[in-house]
């Protein structure tokens, strides 16, 4: 006897309420993160912040 394929119609994933975490990293160590950003991009800030310092 051959086997038929059995077409599917949706695949559904779903979570658990119990089981969900709301942006579970967005506040975690933030303090190194702001840190890291300032020190990796003060070169491009640099004009910004003068243009705002002399009121322009």
């Amino acid at each position: 006897m051959g086997k038929t394929p059995v077409r599917m119609k949706a695949v559904v994933y779903a979570l658990s309420p119990f089981q969900q975490k709301v942006m579970p990293g967005l506040w975690k160590d933030i303090t190194t993160k702001i840190h890291h950003k300032v020190t990796e991009n003060w070169i491009s800030a640099t004009p910004v912040v003068f243009l705002l310092g002399t009121g322009c």
